[in-house]
């Protein structure tokens, strides 16, 4: 059975930049190998539940101020419709029209290069409650014993305001977030972890709430959780990835 995923995205420069978690998500893609994602990102937060039933979802290049390199990246995967009808109905979401914005394509062109593996978008409902989000999790489960892998893409700490260079060690306000959140996951907390805005620094790593809610739904898609990487970015971009079994 697949795990469920939580992944840090980072800046959409993940997908060109050799960095530790470039080169991290295409070694994981060789060793995860699903007949379909199921993506929530935080880069596509909704009042109510949405699911992309697009037979072939274009490529969002949902950002500004970067390389023409960038803009030029494409990610042909095709979705899944049979499978959004059927997340339609389970979870009571709405169908509609979406491509991939690039919480979801940016990690998926490193470790399915090939665009060969059909990807489904759920999206954020980024009103609900953190309980909701796990509940939501919990109800994608399912999906794990079917070859199909649940992924959460946001960031595990995500303060834009504050960023650094590239290669800037991680401050301390920063570690001590993370360190707290990686405590909590190892030892199953869900009840400290259903309240992590009272975290150390939680605000301070996360001015808004949508880049740690995707790692929520993932949590409750598995039980046990793995620490699979763990670098910065900037600084103040801890590229975390965990896995649920």
């Amino acid at each position: 059975m697949l795990p469920s995923l939580f992944i840090s995205h980072g800046s959409p420069m993940l997908a060109l930049t050799p960095t530790p978690a470039h080169h991290f998500l295409r070694e994981l893609g060789s060793a995860l190998r699903p007949k379909a994602v199921v993506v929530v990102s935080a880069h596509w937060e909704t009042q109510h539940l949405q699911v992309s039933s697009s037979v072939q979802p274009a490529t969002i290049h949902d950002f500004g101020g970067f390389p023409d390199a960038l803009f030029a990246l494409q990610y042909p995967a095709p979705g899944d419709p049979e499978l959004a009808i059927r997340l339609a109905t389970l979870l009571g979401a709405t169908p509609v029209e979406r491509g991939m914005d690039h919480g979801t394509w940016v990690p998926l062109s490193l470790m399915y290069p090939n665009a060969d593996v059909p990807v489904v978008s759920l999206s954020l409902p980024s009103r609900w409650s953190n309980t909701a989000l796990m509940q939501l999790g919990e109800q994608l489960a399912t999906l794990r014993q079917e070859g199909i892998l649940v992924i959460g893409s946001g960031s595990l700490t995500h303060n834009l305001y504050e960023l650094q260079p590239r290669d800037s060690e991680m401050p301390e306000w920063v570690d001590r977030f993370a360190e707290w959140v990686h405590a909590k996951l190892v030892a199953g907390d869900r009840d400290a972890l259903n309240h992590w805005q009272d975290a150390p620094e939680a605000k301070r790593n996360h001015p808004t709430p949508e880049h740690f809610q995707p790692l929520l739904v993932a949590l409750g898609a598995g039980t046990t959780a793995t620490r699979q990487h763990h670098s910065v970015e900037h600084g103040v971009l801890a590229m975390d990835v965990y896995q649920f079994a």
